[in-house]
């Protein structure tokens, strides 16, 4: 995993809206110290908690970079992600055996999506590390609190749990609570298991876990900062769950999610439903019993609830964002390291009970050749791809390029991503020194533009608004469209972008003596 992800992971410029948005935060702290209350443009509240922009301010200051780049900005969901992968390795290994622990790290390198978003500077892989750590925690803490000469390893794992419920609301909101304490509970009441629930809601981790959850909303209650809270609390969690920002029908997730990382993916609801069917059913596969907590359970029962607890939480999930009015593909991304946890469950432990051992290591040997083949994939194609989301093209010498040194762009790959502000940014600040700018007719998102000029960009609600000082950006294309003579601007120079170029105006009786390109 750490291959797929560091490679070329600077090489490709921010180019997106919402990476740029991500971007321009993480720029704030790194650059201005604004740890806990940065602004979008000047203007914009950060609308996400802080876990993924703290962890890219952390890093690079670790690494000694006092600015923010495309690397240092990613760098974190690479890092959660290998993180994950590891841990799920371990889990897997633990519940069923080194060779499902092997498959299943296979299995999350061969997942287009998982190693896809490992690569972007977005706060969804910073959720799934908490929600999975939370996950596999709590099934650690429900089997070690069995063995009574472990108390301080059911300890450990009991506010690892809460810890990490915790951490996912700083990654994402109370989603990061919901979804595996959901699952955690669920199990638990499903199987009956009483004492266990009784045990699970003790005061210390809960207040542990809801001081680590709280702290960052508590900071911008105190210190005033409602905006912050009226947007991250509003329109990113309860706003989108009930259609504030617009709605899809329930079955959007049906492509997305069978088709996010072929084959696999096509795989992964069929094993959930088979591990989830004997919870459901509160039965063991051979004999009907039903597990409870006075004893440790046997290998079998221990492999049975781990698999159902994964099933629980990845049919969970699934119901909650299809009853969700706003939907993102990005929202199924925390499903992956549970559902490598149940393909191997399903390759090593369903399958070959109902198989037999000749038929089942072909199945074995296909998923592992499968899974590698698929990571294989990824580390040749996403680079390339990620270059031509910024208007590179997409050629075989793109798909096996050098990778730069340390990670970061080099000249000649910068020189072709069209869609990317980062030269139209430098040429206009080589221009303008530190004069006041303002921006209008741009219709691709702002925050890339803000994030390669390193300051601030006032829109402008129409030509007629522009000042009497600074600068004014436009394209040239909506310069043409509008009336000259009142807007009272003259370009003073003309800087490529893409599809159309940019120009950049000043107020008349300011004009620099400069001809346009």
């Amino acid at each position: 995993m750490v291959a797929l992800t560091l490679n070329r992971l600077g090489e490709t410029d921010v180019c997106g809206g919402s990476e740029a948005a991500m971007a321009v935060y993480v720029q704030q702290m790194i650059e201005h110290q604004e740890l806990l209350f940065p602004l979008d443009n000047c203007r914009i509240p950060m609308y996400k908690p802080p876990l993924y922009h703290w962890s890219a301010a952390a890093l690079a200051s670790l690494l000694h970079q006092r600015r923010a780049t495309p690397f240092n900005l990613r760098l974190p969901s690479a890092l959660y992600a290998t993180a994950g992968t590891i841990l799920t390795m371990v889990f897997a290994g633990w519940l069923l055996g080194p060779r499902a622990g092997v498959l299943a790290g296979l299995l999350l390198c061969g997942s287009y999506q998982y190693v896809s978003q490992a690569r972007i500077g977005l706060v969804d892989m910073t959720l799934t590390f908490c929600e999975t750590l939370a996950l596999y925690a709590f099934f650690g803490w429900l089997i070690a609190r069995q063995h009574p000469a472990r108390p301080r390893v059911s300890s450990m794992l009991h506010y690892t749990f809460a810890l990490a419920l915790g951490l996912g609301v700083l990654a994402k909101g109370p989603v990061g609570l919901i979804l595996p304490g959901g699952a955690a509970v669920g199990l638990l009441l499903l199987q009956r298991d009483w004492c266990a629930l009784r045990q699970l809601i003790r005061p210390g981790p809960i207040i542990a876990g809801g001081a680590v959850a709280s702290s960052w909303y508590l900071a911008c209650l105190i210190t005033g900062h409602y905006d912050f809270l009226k947007l991250q609390m509003g329109s990113e969690n309860f706003g989108r769950f009930f259609g504030s920002l617009g709605s899809m029908p329930p079955w959007y997730y049906v492509q997305p999610l069978l088709l996010n990382s072929l084959p696999l993916s096509l795989f992964v609801p069929p094993a959930a439903v088979c591990a989830a069917l004997p919870i459901l059913r509160r039965q063991s596969p051979r004999d009907g019993a039903v597990a409870t907590s006075a004893t440790i359970p046997p290998p079998d029962a221990r492999i049975r609830l781990g698999a159902g607890l994964m099933a629980i939480f990845w049919l969970l999930s699934v119901l909650f964002f299809a009853l969700a009015s706003y939907k993102r593909r990005n929202y199924l991304l925390p499903l992956w390291p549970p559902g490598a946890v149940l393909l191997a469950w399903w390759t090593v432990a369903y399958l070959p009970r109902r198989l037999g051992d000749r038929y089942a290591a072909v199945v074995y040997r296909t998923a592992v050749g499968t899974g590698l083949a698929l990571a294989i994939a990824n580390l040749v194609f996403l680079p390339a791809y990620e270059l031509h989301g910024c208007g590179a093209p997409f050629t075989a010498r793109a798909l096996f390029a050098w990778p730069a040194p340390n990670g970061m762009a080099d000249p000649a790959s910068a020189s072709i991503q069209t869609r990317s502000y980062r030269a139209a940014a430098a040429a206009i600040n080589r221009t303008t020194g530190a004069a006041p700018l303002y921006v209008i007719g741009i219709d691709d998102a702002l925050e890339p533009l803000v994030f390669y000029l390193g300051r601030c960009v006032k829109p402008l609600a129409s030509w007629r608004a522009a000042p009497a000082d600074g600068f004014v950006i436009s394209t040239v294309s909506a310069w043409h469209r509008a009336d000259a003579r009142n807007a009272a601007l003259s370009p003073v120079v003309q800087i490529p972008y893409d599809h159309t170029a940019l120009v950049l105006l000043r107020p008349l009786a300011k004009t620099v003596s400069a001809s346009p390109r």
